[in-house]
């Protein structure tokens, strides 16, 4: 996919490779905290990259004006893509914010921002363990 322009790409698209970048985020970050129990791990990364984990922090990244328009935009796409899978766990409005979340992280990872990816992954962990999302 040299020749893919990131930016045109479908939200639900760009969100299936968000999901994966910043649960590696995540999982690496409950790794080196010593974390080794699946069940623990599991238990503990949801904190972080539940859906309702994700629209909080999308909304903490607007108060505290973390993102560039640019992220904005895609998030909104993603947020406003027609998905064809249901929330399980929470309620549909919860679900597409997090989905532009996703598709927000993902736009960055394909587009060679890891930098970027990582900067707003550990922004995430921070936010999340000084309790700013419950």
């Amino acid at each position: 996919m040299t020749n893919t322009n990131y930016q045109q790409l479908n939200g639900v698209a760009l969100a299936y490779m968000g999901d994966a970048a910043y649960e590696v985020i995540i999982r690496r970050h409950l790794i080196e905290e010593g974390l080794a129990k699946p069940n623990h791990l599991q238990r503990t990364a949801t904190h972080y990259v539940s859906a309702k984990a994700q629209a909080a922090l999308i909304a903490l990244m607007e108060q505290d004006d973390i993102l560039t328009d640019d992220e904005w935009t895609i998030f909104k796409r993603g947020r406003n893509a027609k998905s064809y899978t249901h929330a399980k766990n929470t309620d549909v409005v919860t679900y597409r914010i997090s989905t532009g979340f996703e598709a927000m992280m993902g736009y960055l990872a394909l587009s060679d921002q890891q930098d970027r990816v990582t900067e707003l992954g550990n922004w995430c962990i921070q936010q999340v363990e000084a309790g700013r999302t419950e």
